[in-house]
């Protein structure tokens, strides 16, 4: 399989979670699903593809810019670091939607906030802190 069709596929799978974060927010299995099943699914390939291009001679490199930009002329790498992102922006996503469950905060408030974690990650979980902040008057409201 190459790199353009695991892209392609995990860009797709990706879809699907947020798919469930934002349409499905009841769905009692969502958890089980988006973390056992993609989550879990994006950790393997993404190890899968790391280990067999990165060397331990390449740890140094992320000790620079220079050094990382090199790292990523690499389309193996850069489909690696694209699933990171995916794997870890639904992470954020879930973890969004869990603890604004927990703190009363409308799914329909929610949807903005998940629509910007999935497209630019940080951006939407600092939307999402921010609401959770007004709403509850304390930055360090309980996390889960």
């Amino acid at each position: 399989m190459t790199t353009e069709e695991i892209f392609k596929i995990s860009n797709m799978i990706a879809m699907l979670g947020w798919i469930i974060l934002i349409i499905l927010p009841g769905w009692l299995s969502s958890d089980k699903f988006i973390i056992g099943i993609i989550i879990t699914l994006f950790a393997i390939v993404y190890s899968w593809l790391l280990f067999n291009e990165f060397h331990p001679s390449d740890i140094a490199k992320f000790g620079s810019l220079g050094g990382v930009m090199q790292l990523f002329q690499s389309p193996v790498v850069v489909t690696a670091g694209w699933i990171h992102y995916l794997a870890f922006d639904l992470l954020a996503g879930l973890f969004i939607s869990r603890n604004s469950k927990r703190h009363g905060i409308s799914h329909w408030v929610m949807i903005p906030c998940l629509l910007l974690t999935f497209m630019f990650g940080p951006a939407g979980l600092l939307l999402y802190l921010l609401i959770r902040f007004i709403v509850t008057k304390n930055y360090f409201a309980t996390n889960f």
